[in-house]
């Protein structure tokens, strides 16, 4: 899924259809997943680019992944969304604009951003210019037929019918306003999906990352996947397919890996504690459908240089931990930085052929352990004894707050931004720290901006504006809080009135060292525009609480019997590359936090 980053995730979009598709039964082996035998790896413009990518962009950056990345493994070069759309700016989405499509109802790459793409040459000349690189070509598509086509009724090629014909008006994207369903109960459906994969493969395409059809998972949009899926294989072309947004849900856990090479199983990951915390619950949850060919996707690696020109935020052993468990899981690795200007480090845990094997040639891969978030998982390495381990140490400060000691907690509120308003008025008197937390709303959608509005302390001494005092330290689940701005970065209004607050995501926590002379604090929660009327948070105010803080280390242990290892074993340090000697009955690694290691276990009796 392509939410601007400002959306961490996916909106859940439910939708109530009468529509029913018979589904096929599922073969044991498809012939597809002999297309992406092991996790594809490659590279996606999003991250970086977002809506803006050009075709001299593209080709530098081919350049620097075939020469640095390639020798690795990293092959897939993928255009992300909106390469259709000549004036897309940022990582936003405008209704109406004008798409570039041919005659047949097809959206095709804007010359103006694609200048080889004029005359009818779609994406072939850069397809051949990556793949003469050695790479392989993707691209990003929103399933369904262009609004704009069914505006104009255009025909559809091999078929009599017109895009009007077979487009469903009601079943519509969240977040982008490009397309709509397509009704597959309809003649001519199957005609144009057929025809846009026999485009795609006529300019040489590798890849394909349909979004907009994962979650909710409903019968249109199952009826959409098979359909692709038809589609791709009555191509004759090996196309790996991988369907976005998610996180796909695990009942239809069978049919999506019958007819993807991949899928997304969380919202857009961006480089933020909190979601990459939580992939290790969705990882683990996925590990009955990890299959060769089919591949859980736990999404893109914010490494290095992204959003254009800001190094991400994760700490190194925050990357070293994503990357660990990226690679003991079989995620498949796409990468969204900059490739031009990776520094050392990036590269490092990018070019790591130990780590990567783990990743490409490992099997049984599960988590073994997980205790006070000191988490074990293992693997076997095929053709012998011997065993992968990932230690990790998932414990953090992020959220060093007892919630269920709240002084408040509002009622969940959600819908249009500005329509559900809660007051907050909190007692304080004496009270030395105040914490302002924001929670989500308990359906994990991650489109959740709001605002504490007006908040003030109020005693003795008069009122003082919180936002007129510095706060101790503020965390959000995107982005960062804003003074009298939205998250992102938008002026702070109330029912079109300007108005101070504090502007905020899901999930916040912002600490305040109160001064003396205040017994009150008071404030109205909203959800701002940024939310789409699609956000649900809840907002909580903690009084004088007791933080934890977590050690800085802590030692994570396997005991060699739960790798089916009996007695010594010699262990190697997989980052380090380095042996480590022979070690009797377990391993044990202080590991700090946030962060991980990964080893290689052999058996010395054998």
């Amino acid at each position: 899924m392509k939410v601007p980053p400002c959306a961490l995730g996916v909106l859940l979009f439910f939708l109530t259809t009468t529509l029913s598709t018979p589904t096929a039964p599922a073969q044991p082996n498809p012939p597809h997943w002999q297309f992406a035998p092991t996790p594809p790896m490659g590279w996606n413009s999003w991250d970086c680019f977002g809506t803006t990518l050009t075709e001299a962009q593209a080709k530098v950056q081919a350049d620097a992944m075939a020469q640095q990345l390639k020798p690795f493994g990293w092959r897939i070069f993928t255009v992300d969304i909106q390469w259709y759309e000549g004036e897309a700016q940022g990582h936003s989405y405008k209704e109406g604009a004008p798409l570039a499509m041919d005659d047949y109802s097809r959206l095709v790459p804007a010359p103006k951003k694609f200048p080889s793409a004029a005359n009818g040459a779609g994406f072939k000349p850069l397809a051949d210019y990556v793949h003469s690189n050695g790479l392989k070509f993707g691209i990003h598509i929103m399933r369904g037929i262009p609004r704009q086509a069914v505006r104009q009724n255009a025909p559809l090629l091999g078929t009599s019918a017109r895009a009007s014909d077979i487009a469903l008006t009601n079943h519509t994207c969240a977040w982008n306003p490009d397309m709509y369903g397509v009704d597959m109960r309809k003649a001519g459906a199957q005609a144009y999906y057929d025809s846009l994969f026999a485009l795609y493969a006529s300019w040489g395409v590798d890849f394909v990352k349909v979004d907009d059809i994962a979650r909710p998972y409903d019968d249109v949009q199952q009826a959409e996947i098979e359909a692709i899926r038809k589609a791709i294989d009555k191509t004759g072309r090996s196309m790996i397919l991988s369907l976005s947004p998610g996180d796909t849900p695990i009942a239809r856990g069978e049919h999506v890996s019958q007819h993807a090479n991949m899928w997304r199983i969380s919202d857009d990951f961006w480089d933020k504690w909190e979601p990459l915390y939580g992939m290790f619950g969705r990882l683990e949850k996925w590990t009955p459908y990890r299959r060769q060919g089919a591949w859980p996707d736990a999404d893109m690696l914010p490494f290095g240089i992204v959003e254009f020109s800001r190094p991400t935020r994760f700490t190194k052993n925050e990357q070293v931990l994503c990357m660990t468990l990226w690679c003991i899981a079989r995620s498949p690795l796409i990468l969204g930085a900059d490739m031009t200007r990776l520094d050392p480090f990036t590269l490092g845990l990018l070019t790591n052929s130990e780590v990567l094997a783990v990743n490409q040639s490992s099997t049984g891969n599960r988590q073994l352990s997980r205790k006070d978030d000191l988490i074990v998982w293992t693997a076997e390495v095929p053709n012998s004894r011997d065993r992968y381990v990932a230690l990790f140490n998932a414990q953090d400060n992020d959220s060093p707050f007892d919630l269920s000691q709240a002084a408040y907690k509002s009622r969940v509120i959600r819908g249009a931004p500005g329509q559900d308003v809660v007051d907050i008025s909190v007692a304080v008197t004496n009270a030395r720290s105040l914490v302002l937390v924001l929670g989500d709303g308990g359906d994990n959608i991650y489109h959740d901006h709001a605002a504490w509005l007006e908040p003030a302390l109020k005693g003795p001494k008069g009122t003082l504006k919180l936002t007129d005092l510095k706060w101790v330290s503020a965390t959000t689940g995107w982005n960062e809080p804003r003074v009298n701005r939205t998250v992102d970065d938008q002026p702070l209004t109330l029912r079109g009135a300007p108005v101070n607050g504090i502007g905020t995501h899901a999930v916040s926590v912002i600490e305040y060292a109160l001064p003396e002379g205040y017994d009150t604090f008071s404030a109205r929660g909203v959800l701002t525009p940024g939310s789409q009327g699609q956000g649900s948070v809840q907002f909580l105010v903690l009084v004088d609480p007791h933080k934890k803080v977590m050690p800085e280390r802590s030692s994570v242990a396997v005991a060699f019997k739960d790798l089916g290892i009996a007695g010594a074993a010699r262990v190697r340090d997989l980052w380090k590359r380095e042996d480590l000697g022979v070690f009797i009955d377990q391993f044990s690694r202080d590991i700090p936090l946030q962060g991980a290691g990964l080893y290689r276990v052999s058996p010395m009796n054998r």
